[in-house]
């Protein structure tokens, strides 16, 4: 696999070892390759990273090997990467890296990892998230043109209710729109403001939009993935690569870019000349936090006004308070006369 070789990241070295492992045999790219990768495009994926408790999606052997998620450190981590002690809806808890430099990255990348999934939250507030993540899905027979005309509609609501989100490629066929927040409000209220924000965009396109859980009720619409702001819910990070055998990559983007890109124009080869150029295209989040209280009160007049509560969570989770019957509705007992 040949020699490790050391790589400098800000004014630390980290060791990658088997450099010449392949990992995307499609199109040959190493680990060397996807270390080199976030090295090229570290200030970006710092920023989506920085103080975040971070699941790492390990790939040792490459894409066409097994993976799995690690949510816990292991007890190798250098000193150097600070933790945050997470609680899951089990009630486990968890001590999870939190990036703060560029070094951190490619010490996961040593280890396989591919996609980063940070949490909303940063270290010093875990149970308030500072991010409203929007995730456009599409289901089948819809593709990525319908992701992108539910994000220029979705972009118009938020502006209409005083937030501004900041889109990307998921990396696949979708669109993610974060909107960062104040951290006054735990995850369950940025999840009842998530499901106000896809109740409203199913209004306003009617039949292309949906917040149907179940995927048999969905149909050939745009899934808004209202449980990815659940607490343990994640989502890749910008500039995280994804495991499909082209190596594409999470790609932050401009909102006058969204018509004319396609999301394999990014990926591992193409991302670094794109930020060597641009520079991170999303640099200015952090420097914006929003309320969601608007987004709290459309939910609250949902349920006043059209009898809309809650929705189903994930089946791993407990049952939740006023969460309606989790059910796949064609298993649901049919009442009897």
């Amino acid at each position: 696999m040949g020699a490790a070789v050391e790589l400098e990241a800000g004014g630390r070295t980290v060791r990658v070892s088997n450099p010449d492992k392949v990992y995307f045999p499609e199109r040959g790219f190493t680990k060397l390759d996807v270390a080199q990768y976030y090295l090229a495009v570290g200030p970006g994926i710092l920023r989506a990273l920085r103080e975040r408790p971070t699941t790492l999606e390990r790939y040792p052997d490459g894409v066409e090997g097994e993976s799995f998620f690690q949510k816990r450190v292991p007890k190798y981590l250098p000193d150097w990467i600070p933790t945050a002690h997470i609680s899951f809806p089990s009630g486990r808890t968890a001590d999870e890296m939190c990036p703060t430099e560029v070094a951190a990255v490619i010490w996961a990348a040593n280890l396989g990892t591919l996609p980063f999934h940070p949490w909303p939250v940063r270290r010093d507030a875990v149970d308030h998230p500072d991010e409203l993540r929007l995730d456009l899905d599409p289901q089948p027979g819809t593709d990525f043109k319908d992701a992108v005309e539910a994000a220029h509609e979705l972009r118009a609501l938020l502006d209409e209710y005083g937030l501004r989100g900041w889109p990307k490629t998921s990396g696949g066929r979708g669109v993610h729109v974060f909107v960062p927040i104040r951290p006054e409000w735990e995850f369950t209220g940025v999840r009842r403001a998530a499901i106000a924000v896809g109740r409203e965009l199913e209004r306003r396109m009617p039949g292309r939009v949906t917040t149907a859980w179940w995927k048999e009720e969905r149909g050939e619409r745009i899934f808004v993935d209202y449980n990815q702001t659940a607490r343990d819910r994640t989502i890749a990070s910008a500039y995280s690569v994804r495991p499909r055998p082209h190596a594409p990559v999470s790609a932050p983007l401009r909102w006058d870019e969204l018509d004319d890109v396609s999301p394999p124009d990014f990926d591992i080869a193409t991302m670094p000349g794109r930020f060597a150029e641009l520079g991170d295209v999303h640099a200015d989040m952090d420097d914006h936090a929003f309320s969601l209280e608007s987004l709290l009160e459309l939910s609250r007049k949902d349920e006043r006004d059209h009898g809309m509560g809650d929705l189903p969570y994930p089946p791993d989770y407990p049952k939740m308070p006023g969460e309606p019957k989790r059910v796949q509705p064609s298993r649901a007992k049919k009442p009897t006369a």
